[in-house]
């Protein structure tokens, strides 16, 4: 993967779901809203000075959130970040950057 450029969409993983539930709260807090299902669907990441993830997750029935995960360099030591969201997505829209 080139530095700077988002990789292709990906199948969430483990640690991708794992990175989805550390910011779900924030999420929760930022729309005042709790989401019945909070399933990763698919990603992208793109390496910045970290590493910024672009999460599909599924929010129940048939609505979808994007979320822009920043994840600071390992000796930063910094929590995961929400740094922005999309609401209102449906399961066909496109992951891209935002």
């Amino acid at each position: 993967m080139m530095c700077g450029a988002p990789s292709t969409v990906q199948p969430a993983t483990a640690e991708t779901q794992d990175i989805a539930d550390q910011v779900r709260s924030q999420l929760e807090e930022k729309e005042n809203k709790k989401f019945p299902v909070f399933k990763a669907v698919s990603f992208k990441s793109q390496v910045v000075a970290g590493t910024n993830y672009f999460i599909k997750v599924h929010v129940g029935d048939e609505d979808f959130v994007h979320l822009r995960v920043f994840k600071s360099l390992p000796h930063e030591n910094k929590p995961l970040t929400l740094s922005n969201y999309q609401t209102n997505k449906a399961k066909h829209d496109e992951l891209s950057y935002f």
